[in-house]
């Protein structure tokens, strides 16, 4: 698909996927005022600039667009059609990125490496895929299509197709639309894990508590 025919879908994504973008001037509000689709389209000339192995320059560009937008996306990034970036303050996507078609990320999403090593670092997002606010996806590892990833989670692992994740770190809580948890995407709705983390110290307090009562009651036995 040439560079334009990815724009159009990219701005067609801001409609499709954004409800404040329906309104009578919805087409200058996007073409306008939206930050996501500012940096995702600059990101699609600077990465033609960094195929044509210009140095510097790709670099430059996607820093002032960084500062222009607050989205960091490094040239080298592979970014498939319809991508949508909603509210994209702090978003972060490194060199090796590969992202399909149709992909929905939110602000303060990280998609990184996890060391210093060469080659590929970054992860590859699959068609489809949601990626909630504050959520890091790090390392070398594939998301497959239609993955959705819970606000705040912080994914490490490859993940399936048609699956939803939450966490830290991330743990599959709906495979091929079955639910594997009680747990669903809305961000509400999301696990705590600092809440079961206390909730699983004082199940095993009140355990040792009992044992050293039960020890209590049977010591007197025992010296008879």
């Amino acid at each position: 698909m040439n560079p334009f025919a990815m724009i159009f879908q990219d701005f067609k994504a801001c409609f499709d996927r954004d409800p404040a973008a329906r309104t009578p001037l919805g087409f200058l509000e996007v073409l306008l005022l939206y930050s996501g689709f500012h940096a995702v389209l600059a990101h699609r000339f600077i990465h033609f600039l960094h195929r044509m192995h210009i140095p510097f320059i790709p670099r430059f560009l996607s820093q002032i667009v960084r500062f222009l937008t607050g989205v960091e996306i490094h040239p080298g990034a592979r970014i498939g059609p319809g991508f949508f970036i909603d509210h994209g303050m702090g978003v972060v996507i490194g060199e090796t990125t590969e992202i399909g078609k149709n992909v929905t990320i939110y602000q303060n999403v990280t998609l990184g490496g996890t060391g210093i090593q060469r080659g590929k670092r970054h992860p590859t997002l699959g068609d489809q895929v949601v990626v909630g606010a504050g959520a890091k996806v790090l390392g070398n590892i594939k998301l497959g299509n239609n993955v959705k990833v819970g606000a705040g989670s912080v994914v490490v692992h490859s993940v399936p197709d048609h699956c939803t994740v939450v966490g830290v770190p991330a743990e599959i809580v709906r495979k091929e639309g079955h639910k594997v948890t009680e747990v669903n995407l809305n961000h509400g709705d999301l696990p705590d894990p600092v809440k079961e983390l206390k909730n699983r110290i004082r199940a095993l307090q009140k355990e040792i508590e009992n044992l050293e009562a039960h020890l209590r009651q049977s010591s007197p036995d025992q010296k008879k």
